[in-house]
Formats: C-alpha cells, sequence, structure tokens
C-alpha cells in the first residue's frame, strides 16, 4: 500500500509511443514522454508544456502491456503516480535520479477519438512510404555476362595456360 501523501497526478498527451522492455523474470517495463502544461500563461498568453518521463511496471502474470498496449502518441491521459528515488554508483560518483513511476493510467478520450488519430497516422505514413518509393529510382536490371567467342587472332596453344580439353 502506498502513502497517499506522496503521491501526484498529471494530465497531459502522450509525446510518443511507449516503449517497452522485457525484463528477464517475463514483467515489464514501460516507459512513456507526458506533455503536461504548466499552471499559468507566458507574456503572450501561451500556456508552456513540460515533457516528463514516466515509468510503469507491468507484472509477468498480465497479458501484453496490459493498459499500455491501449495508448499512442497524441492520446490524452490522467496519470497518478509516485515519484521515486534511484541511487546507483556510476564511475565512482554517487547518482541520485528522481523516477515517476505511474500507478494508475485513465484514459480521457473516447476510442473513436483515438482510433480515428491512430487511423491518421497510418495514413500519414503510407502515404511517406509511397512518396519514397516513387523518389527513389526503379532497380537496374542486371546485365548478363557476355559470351566472348574466339575471335581472337591468339590460338589457345600459344597461352601460357590452357582454356579446355587438348
Amino acid at each position: 500500500m502506498s502513502n497517499p501523501n506522496s503521491t501526484a497526478s498529471a494530465i497531459g498527451r502522450l509525446a510518443n509511443d511507449p516503449k517497452v522492455f522485457e525484463n528477464r523474470d517475463g514483467s515489464k517495463k514501460v516507459m512513456l514522454n507526458v506533455f503536461v502544461d504548466r499552471s499559468y500563461t507566458d507574456r503572450q498568453g501561451n500556456r508552456i508544456s513540460d515533457v516528463l518521463p514516466f515509468e510503469a511496471f507491468v507484472r509477468a502474470e498480465t497479458q501484453g502491456t496490459g493498459p499500455f498496449a491501449h495508448v499512442h502518441k497524441g492520446d490524452l491521459v490522467g496519470l497518478s503516480y509516485e515519484p521515486r528515488l534511484d541511487r546507483y554508483t556510476k564511475n565512482g560518483a554517487e547518482v541520485f535520479a528522481v523516477k515517476l513511476e505511474i500507478q494508475n493510467i485513465s484514459f480521457l478520450e473516447s476510442r473513436a477519438t483515438t482510433g480515428a488519430r491512430l487511423a491518421e497516422r497510418v495514413t500519414k505514413a503510407e502515404a511517406q512510404n509511397q512518396n519514397l518509393r516513387a523518389q527513389t529510382p526503379a532497380p537496374v536490371a542486371a546485365a548478363a555476362p557476355a559470351t566472348v567467342g574466339h575471335a581472337s587472332a591468339v590460338q589457345d596453344e600459344q597461352l601460357p595456360f590452357t582454356t579446355g580439353p587438348r
């Protein structure tokens, strides 16, 4: 059970698709970056966003990557998380790294909205692939090796090696 006084929440859009790393025991580590708006605007009225790195742990018993299989770049999510401190030694120096560990994820858009966004990304990617294929020159067929007849003035017997039966 976690301490409710050391938890936080964030609402934002995924900056990229989740990255999944499989552990030796079958569990998975999921990493994702989320654009989170600050609570104020700048002088021009623009809201500033920060990209926060989050991590999640998916147990080995869980099928696939659990709820993280259903989120993609651009999706609006709500995250409950706990800050964690990783402490280790690197090159003789002690390193402290703060990790934002996801405890719960909430989907804040409908499946239709997220599905349409994903379909649009797929369509754009396919169009880019077709454009790249159209820009690359067609492969040149390999020419068959030329066969040379014995039209040489030098006879086979005059060569220091033999080219055929004598």
